[in-house]
């Protein structure tokens, strides 16, 4: 049966879907030879599909990994830079998992990984807000905290008000909690960065209702557990293309 590359590259856990039509428009994947276009479909039970010059593998046990990770790690499986990558991390694990979703550089903290091509889509899906908790230290002017739970605008797009509570607070400093639905590319230090606020250091320290396991060193990673990934497929079911 035909399906758009894209489903099948997101099936085979490779990445979420809007990563794969990313990955077809820059030519990284071929379909018998030919490279392949955006729209294009595949049978996997007569076409060989290549990505990056490797072939798309069949099913394989889908693995669900929780990462903390530490600070000067790039989300990502290959880095043209040479920075180290979250894939360094979980390389013994016996699969190939990608991110879901992403944490920048300089962050640290929960983030999951997968085979699960259907799992990264729901979590990552723009309809599907998730909410995810971080906690944040910034410098600053302390007046200026409650303009983070204020409607804002980044590259154009009003994202939904933060939640906000102050955890410690000093003459020019704090730490706080903060709670936002989308995952615009550095949002947390952009909306800071908005207020007046300098961000010195960041961490995810949930992801909905899951909270990053306290037993985990950084840089070290566990298999979900059942009530954890039961819960994450609550939470991506009713999604729809």
């Amino acid at each position: 049966m035909e399906e758009r590359l894209q489903k099948l590259l997101a099936q085979a856990g490779l990445c979420s879907r809007r990563e794969a039509e990313r990955w077809i428009t820059d030519g990284r994947v071929t379909v018998n030879g030919r490279t392949a276009s955006v729209g294009d479909k595949a049978d996997l039970r007569r076409d060989k599909i290549m990505v990056d010059g490797r072939p798309l593998g069949g099913s394989e046990e889908k693995r669900y990994l929780m990462l903390y990770k530490p600070r000067g790690y790039v989300t990502t499986l290959k880095d043209e830079r040479g920075r180290k990558t979250v894939a360094d991390l979980v390389r013994g694990c016996g699969a190939r998992v990608v991110p879901v979703g992403r944490l920048d550089y300089n962050s640290e903290g929960l983030l999951l990984l997968t085979n699960d091509g259907d799992l990264v889509n729901g979590l990552t899906h723009p309809r599907h807000e998730v909410e995810k908790h971080y906690e944040v230290r910034v410098r600053g002017n302390m007046d200026n905290i409650p303009r983070l739970s204020e409607p804002m605008e980044l590259d154009g797009y009003a994202i939904r008000p933060a939640g906000v509570t102050v955890l410690e607070r000093g003459e020019d400093s704090a730490k706080i909690r903060m709670t936002i639905h989308e995952g615009r590319n550095r949002q947390i230090r952009r909306m800071c960065e908005k207020a007046g606020l300098e961000v010195r250091r960041l961490k995810r320290v949930a992801i909905g209702n899951m909270p990053l396991d306290p037993k985990l060193k950084s840089g070290a990673w566990r298999e979900l557990t059942q009530d954890e990934l039961a819960y994450l497929q609550d939470l991506c079911a009713g999604i729809e293309e």
